[in-house]
């Protein structure tokens, strides 16, 4: 898996072109298995405090929803900033 700040950088630069499996991977490999894993719809829970979660569907297409990316994106940047990961 790619650093963290080339993971976001991908994302950024690719967010309405990112298949659902991909960030399903990307979300599992930096926030871990997914609290709801049902279906089209995966809920991760963010690794600090409160009840954050980043909530991710499949399109139609396969594709993941473009708002989603984004959100995923923002809570990456966060990661990246709390905890300094590369």
């Amino acid at each position: 898996m790619k650093g963290l700040r080339e993971t976001i950088d991908d994302l950024q630069q690719r967010q309405a072109n990112i298949k659902f499996n991909t960030l399903v991977k990307i979300c599992t490999y930096w926030f871990g298995p997914p609290r709801l894993n049902g279906g089209c719809h995966k809920v991760y829970k963010m690794p600090w405090p409160g009840d954050p979660r980043v909530n991710i569907q499949r399109a139609d297409s396969g594709m993941a929803k473009g708002y989603q990316v984004k959100q995923v994106i923002s809570a990456l940047a966060k990661l990246e900033e709390e905890n300094g990961k590369t």
